[in-house]
C-alpha cells in the first residue's frame, strides 16, 4: 500500500512537471508577445517623435520668416507713404522757389522799368513847354545875324554912328545867352550843323544846292537850328544840302 502510494505521486509529479514547463513556457512566450507589440510600437514613437520636433523646428523657422517677411512689408508700407510725402514736399519746394525766383525777376524788371518811366516823365516833362519856347530863341536869333557886321564896327568903344544899334545888339546877344543857359539846365541843347555831314535823324533837308566846291552831302546853309532835350531830338536842324558836281 505504501509503495503503491508513492508510485503514484511521483507519477503525479512528472506528469506535473512537464504541464508547468509547458504552463511556463507558455507564459513565457505570451509575455513575449505582449512584450514585442510593445518594444515594436514604441520605435515608431520615439521616431515620430523625433519627425515632429524637426518639423516643428522647420514649422517655427517658417512661421518665424513669414513673420519677419510680414514685418517688413508692414514697415515697407509705413515708410512708403512718408517718403512719397517727403518727394511731394521735396516737389512743392522746388516749385514754390521756382515761382519766387519768377516773381522775384517780374518784380525786378517792374522795378527797373518804373524807374525809366519816371526818369522818363522827369526828364520830358518839359517838352512841350520847350518846344513852345524854340521859336522865341529862332527869333533872337535870327535878330543878330541880321545885322551886317560893319554896321556895328566900333560901337564897343561908343564910337561911330551906330553905337546904339551895337548896344541893342549886344542886349539881344546877352538875352539869348541867358536863355540858352537856363534852357541847358534843363536839358535842351541847341544843333548847328553849318559844315557837317548830313545826318538824317537830326535833319531835315529843305533843298539840294548844286555846288562844286562843298563836299558832297554836306550842310551847306542852316534855315533853323534843332533842339535836343535830353538827348531825345525835340526838333530836326533845317538845312539846305550840297550835290557835288562832276567837272
Amino acid at each position: 500500500m505504501l509503495r503503491q502510494a508513492l508510485f503514484t505521486n511521483a507519477r503525479a509529479v512528472r506528469s506535473a512537471v512537464p504541464v508547468a514547463s509547458r504552463t511556463a513556457f507558455a507564459l513565457g512566450a505570451q509575455v513575449q508577445q505582449a512584450a514585442r507589440p510593445a518594444v515594436f510600437a514604441s520605435l515608431p514613437v520615439r521616431t515620430a517623435r523625433w519627425y515632429s520636433s524637426e518639423n516643428g523646428k522647420d514649422g517655427a523657422e517658417k512661421k518665424d520668416g513669414e513673420a519677419a517677411k510680414a514685418e517688413e512689408g508692414k514697415k515697407e508700407e509705413v515708410e512708403d507713404p512718408l517718403k512719397k510725402k517727403l518727394e511731394a514736399k521735396e516737389k512743392e519746394a522746388i516749385d514754390l522757389k521756382d515761382k519766387y525766383l519768377r516773381l522775384l525777376a517780374e518784380f525786378r524788371t517792374l522795378q527797373d522799368r518804373s524807374a525809366r518811366d519816371q526818369k522818363a516823365s522827369r526828364d520830358f516833362a518839359i517838352q512841350k513847354f520847350a518846344a513852345d519856347l524854340l521859336d522865341s530863341v529862332d527869333n533872337l536869333d535870327r535878330a543878330l545875324h541880321i545885322v551886317p557886321a560893319d554896321q556895328l564896327a566900333g560901337g564897343e568903344n561908343g564910337q561911330g554912328h551906330h553905337k546904339h544899334l551895337y548896344s541893342l545888339h549886344e542886349g539881344i546877344k546877352m538875352t539869348e545867352s541867358i536863355l540858352m543857359q537856363v534852357l541847358a539846365q534843363h536839358g535842351i541843347t541847341r544843333l548847328d550843323p553849318m559844315g557837317e555831314k548830313f545826318n538824317a535823324a537830326d535833319h531835315e533837308v529843305t533843298m539840294l544846292i548844286p555846288h562844286p566846291e562843298a563836299e558832297d552831302n554836306s550842310v551847306i546853309n542852316v534855315e533853323s537850328k534843332g533842339f535836343k532835350l535830353n538827348g531825345r531830338l525835340l526838333r530836326p536842324a533845317k538845312v539846305q544840302v550840297a550835290k557835288k558836281i562832276q567837272v
